[in-house]
Parts: C-alpha cells; structure tokens; sequence
C-alpha cells in the first residue's frame, strides 16, 4: 500500500504558519536536517514525533492525512494528461514535486483549466448570458464546500443552540419545527398538491406549502431549511464573508446549500449524532430511522463529521445519476474524485444501479495502492405524473479501509482478497487488463496488431518505470 505523504502535507501546513525549519524542528526536539527527511518523505515518522507536529501545528491526526495534496495531485495529473496540451507523459515524479513546492501555482493551473474549458464551451455555442464566467456556478458553489471539507462550525453552534431551545427528541422534531414556525414567526404549513415545486414560501401571507409528492421526511427537511432561513441567515452571511463568489448565481447557489447544511445540522445534532453513528456502526439506514430523516441525508450527515476535537470517522459523500452526472461530492475520506471526466466503470457506484434500493458494497483499490470500503445505494424518486420516467440516483459514502472494521457494512467482507482494482477514470489508468475500460490512457502509446486481438479493449506499451 502507498505510504500516506505526510511530508507534503507537514511542509505545506508548516509555511501557512510562517514556520522555518529550524523552528518547527526545535518545537518537535529533532534536527532541521531530520525534518527535512520528513518533508521529503524519505524519513518515517515515528508515533511520537506525530503527536509532537499535531501539537506544534495546531492540528489533529486527520489534518496529516495527505488528502488535500493527493487531490491536488490528481487535479495536475489529470489537466498535464490532456492530449490538447500535446505534452509527452509527465512523470510522477514531476507532479509530486509541482503540488509539493508551489501548491498555490498548482491550483493556479487548475483554475485556468477550469476557465479554459468554459470558455471551450461558451464557443461552441453554450453562452451565458451574463457572459463568460470563470467558473460555472454550481462548479464554484461545489469547490466552496469541498475546499472547507463540507463543515461549518458556526452553522453547526447555531442549530445546536436552537435545538436545546425547542427541547424536542428527534422523534418529534418535525412536529417541533412547524410548531416553531407557527408561534415565533407566524408561519402557516400546508401540505397540497404541487407539481412544479416541492416547496413554496409567501412572504407577504407567512404561507409555508410543501408538496404532497414529496415523502414525510422531505417535509421535516424543507420546514428545517424555512426555519433555518429565518434564524440562521446571519450564521449563513457571515460564513460566506470574504469569499466574493463571481457571481450572483455561485453566491446564491452556496447560500441555499448552507442552508441545506443548517437544517441538516438542527435535524441531526452533532453529537447526538456522532454518538449514534458510532454505536450503530454506520449503519445509514438505522441512523436515517432514529432521526426520522432519509437515507440520502442521514448518509451526507455522515461525511460532515470533522468539529475539532470530536471528530468522526471521515467519509467520503456522492450522489450521481444514470448517466453518470455527479450533482454532489465532498471527500473528507480522501476519495481523489476525477473533476473533468466520468469515473471507473468498475467503481460500486455504478452498478448499483442495477439493483435499485438495495445497499451494495465494494471494497475498491486506487492504482496507487489506496483502498476504500464503499457503500453504495440506487434510489427511485417519486414520478410527479404517469408515464414520466422516476427520477433516480445513487448515493455513495465510503472510508479509508484501514477504518472499515467501524462499518457495519464491512462485516462478513475478506477486506484482502476481494478488493477490486479500480482508476480515477479510463484516461488516467494504467491497468491493462481492464475489460470495463472505455477509452485508452492517454500517457502511452497503443500496441496495434491486425493479428491478435486483446481480451482488454486497448493494448498499450507501460511507461517507463510502471508495468502495464
């Protein structure tokens, strides 16, 4: 398995502090040379020296994970991997040492690729009325809660302040919102037949209606994010601040989905819920029935576990549809999700589809040596009319599998022997003998013999250094 790159994640957390070598080496009772091993990954670090840079950093265990530079490195990877940049293979070697030395120019790239595939786009005819924009709006508002590891502390104060307010077990929490809604804000709930919206608020009547379309514990969440909306909105603004998103759109679209994240927040304390979560084994399904919600939200809840000091245990959170469109992911477990391109046809997610409402688990294995235990669900909505196709999606969460024995979904699972190989997508991987895989990689040059054909799709030469 891949060593964890802690050095990188030292270095970077180290220079955002304004900490020389010497310093922090001082702080930790080793040389500066030894640190600089450490830096470079080309010395372990021993358990007490880790609790000494949790201390001197002002960090937990978690934050040394090496999530942020892993991604950063699949973000370049996969940009240098592009056949427009006409660029021969760049080595690993390479890339590591971009995310590792100049992190802020390595996001830099990233972004201009962004800007260059928009304005890709925009040119062959998706223009935007308010003109080309950076980045497009739900991509902005999705890095917005990716970047900050999908936590809000001052969110999470407010629902929890709130919840000891109203005093309600999570039973009767719903009846206890509405309740709210009626006395302190003069707020009337109607439940009617609505088929263009799921939920509508008046103003000027204080008329709160939500569709009967929509199941019981979608009600309990939009009368959470209308409650919220009213005593959350400073919580809200101030957590946006400085960020200045470039557009009314991205801002708004962030906005709602801080909303969405207080009102899961008031129907799932923090606490309550870490405790739950830990004595249930992660069992989602369990968790959605103790707190009367849905699956889909009690599985989100899950991935946002990261308050300093109580911590639970780090999730990655996905949603896609059939065609493979992802509309959320947050990665606190440090699932390097592709940014520009489908995902492994091998990965669970996609196969669940096939047995709708059913839990599907797969433990997957990265190139890299990374591995996840992931757990995932395909579920059918409701169809708003006959003969109009049920919205459906899969929703995915997944651990580091080094934690999986905390998941119940685990139990019975030879964690070894039943891993399968997975890639961050077709273009990017370097497995040869993928049956599954829909295109070549784009690192290496195919084998083309009117002789033979291959079992796999594409027969491709190995990189120097790496089998094929």
């Amino acid at each position: 398995m891949a060593r964890p790159l802690i050095g990188r994640t030292v270095r970077r957390l180290r220079l955002e502090r304004g900490m020389t070598q010497q310093g922090l080496a001082a702080r930790l009772g080793i040389s500066a040379s030894y640190l600089n091993l450490i830096e470079h990954d080309q010395r372990a670090v021993t358990a007490a020296v880790l609790i000494k840079l949790t201390e001197a950093l002002g960090v937990d265990l978690a934050a040394l994970s090496g999530h942020a530079e892993r991604q950063l490195e699949a973000g370049l990877r996969e940009v240098l991997s592009d056949p427009v940049l006409g660029l021969d293979a760049v080595p690993e070697g390479e890339v590591q040492a971009i995310a590792a030395s100049a992190p802020n120019a390595a996001r830099g790239v990233l972004a201009l690729y962004r800007a260059w595939r928009v304005a890709r786009e925009d040119s062959s005819g998706i223009a935007l009325p308010s003109g080309r924009r950076m980045l497009l709006p739900n991509e902005e508002a999705r890095d917005f809660f990716h970047e900050r590891g999908n936590h809000f502390p001052l969110l999470e104060s407010r629902a929890e302040a709130l919840g000891a307010e109203m005093g309600a077990a999570p039973a009767e929490m719903n009846h206890a919102i509405a309740e709210r809604l009626r006395q302190k804000h003069a707020v009337r709930v109607t439940v009617t037949a609505m088929t263009e919206s799921d939920r509508r608020y008046d103003p000027r009547t204080r008329e709160l209606w939500l569709s009967e379309n929509i199941p019981r514990e979608s009600r309990g969440f939009r009368m959470a994010f209308q409650l919220m909306l009213m005593e959350a909105r400073e919580a809200v603004e101030q957590t946006i601040g400085e960020e200045k998103p470039s557009s009314t759109e991205a801002e708004q679209l962030i906005r709602i989905g801080l909303l969405n994240y207080a009102a899961a927040a008031l129907l799932m304390p923090y606490l309550p819920f870490l405790k739950a979560a830990r004595e249930l084994r992660h069992d989602v399904e369990r968790l959605a029935a103790r707190f009367g919600v849905s699956y889909e939200q009690a599985a989100q809840r899950l991935s946002t576990l990261q308050r300093e000091g109580a911590r639970g245990l780090p999730f990655f959170f996905l949603r896609a549809d059939a065609a493979g469109n992802v509309t959320k992911r947050f990665s606190a477990a440090g699932f390097p999700f592709a940014r520009f391109g489908g995902s492994c046809p091998k990965w669970i997610v996609h196969h669940a589809f096939a047995t709708p409402e059913q839990v599907q688990v797969q433990a997957a294995e990265l190139p890299d040596g990374a591995a996840f235990l992931c757990i995932a669900r395909a579920m059918n909505g409701r169809s708003p009319r006959w003969g109009e196709p049920p919205p459906t999606h899969v929703v995915a969460i997944g651990c580091d599998i080094a934690r999986a024995e905390e998941v119940v979904y685990a139990d019975g699972l030879d964690l070894s022997a039943a891993r399968v190989g997975i890639g961050l997508s077709c273009r990017l991987c370097d497995r040869a003998d993928c049956r599954s895989r829909a295109f070549p990689p784009l690192e290496h040059r195919l084998q083309l013999d009117p002789n033979e054909d291959s079992a796999a799709p594409f027969r491709f030469e190995a990189r120097a250094g790496r089998p094929a």
